[in-house]
């Protein structure tokens, strides 16, 4: 996970406290970034617990001390994820009152969110989500519904704002955004991270929200 995430205890397991052991949780929050660092491997390879477990230079046992599964570990990702996300579209809605600039800070979010975490966004695909639990993948579809309902509030307070043209299908408006967001990681993440996912968005926002 990048700087938006909680810090790394950097303190080896032999000195993570004053009495000489890692804080509570630090071995789970390192278990989740090393798998986050692992998901950004532009060839996009399954990762596996045998790989994570050598990656992090523990046997597979050691992870399950701290994760009853390997689906329980990509439920971290998620879960920060989500927590990142809504927390930035809440205060997005709290500090602007227009609907319109709502939804294109939104929009400016999502993207910039993708870019410093890449292995999130194989995430936000569902890309890294193939052949795991399939809860996973409902879950995503769920984070998805939840992001295309705030825009479509958003859109809705434009309407009342006169922004957009009265009777504009705040719904179709919502949804459109979203597949703009989703198609913008998809291609960053199949370019194996090399086509930023906001490049050309000054040219093409204006005409998304026309």
């Amino acid at each position: 996970m990048n700087s938006t995430s909680p810090e790394t205890d950097k303190t080896a397991d032999a000195g993570g406290t004053a009495a000489g052991r890692r804080k509570p949780g630090a071995r789970r929050l390192q278990i989740l970034q090393t798998l986050a660092h692992m998901l950004e491997d532009p060839k996009g390879e399954k990762v596996t617990t045998a790989a994570l477990a050598a990656q992090l230079g523990v046997s597979e046992a050691a992870l399950y001390r701290h994760f009853a599964s390997k689906a329980q570990m990509f439920e971290g990702l998620i879960e920060f994820i989500e927590s990142t996300i809504f927390g930035l579209i809440n205060d997005i809605d709290a500090k602007e009152p227009s609907g319109l600039k709502q939804v294109t800070r939104i929009v400016r979010m999502l993207l910039d969110f993708a870019t410093t975490n890449r292995g999130m966004t194989r995430v936000l695909i569902g890309d890294a989500l193939v052949n795991e639990h399939e809860r996973l993948q409902e879950r995503i579809n769920q984070l998805h519904e939840r992001i295309e309902s705030s825009l479509r509030q958003s859109f809705r307070v434009a309407v009342t704002q006169d922004e957009v043209p009265a009777g504009s299908d705040a719904n179709a408006r919502a949804a459109l955004v979203l597949a703009y967001v989703v198609g913008r990681w998809h291609r960053f993440a199949k370019s194996g991270f090399r086509k930023p996912p906001a490049d050309g968005l000054e040219a093409q926002l204006p005409i998304l929200l026309t």
